[in-house]
């Protein structure tokens, strides 16, 4: 069995080398955790070709507007997607144009959102 060896200083023989800070790094895993579920991937899909309602994405998506309604509010929490709301009607919307890149990044056989 070949054991790693600890390199001491390796990181000063790559030009430009830097670790992001934890907290960001944080965050970055927070947000990447939200896209792992593959109901969530499914809205933010329908979401990156429009605003939608909560009825419309469950039709879409298949699945219970209840379960639609959760899903939204974890990504309201993380800043993924914002809300309008008109009347009796919210309105939701993909708010982070980084997770569109990765959505299509990710999807590459889907059709392309406009």
């Amino acid at each position: 069995m070949r054991r790693c060896r600890r390199l001491r200083g390796v990181h000063d023989e790559i030009t430009g080398f830097e670790m992001p800070p934890d907290g960001e790094v944080r965050r970055a895993a927070d947000r990447l955790r939200m896209l792992g579920d593959p109901t969530r991937l499914k809205i933010l899909w329908a979401l990156a070709q429009g605003e939608s309602s909560v009825a419309c994405l469950a039709e879409i998506v298949g699945a219970a507007p209840t379960a639609v309604s959760q899903h939204l509010a974890k990504l309201r929490l993380a800043g993924i997607v914002n809300h309008r709301r008109e009347g009796t009607f919210v309105h939701y919307t993909l708010d982070d144009e980084d997770v569109h890149a990765l959505l299509t990044s990710a999807l590459p056989h889907a059709p392309r959102p406009s």
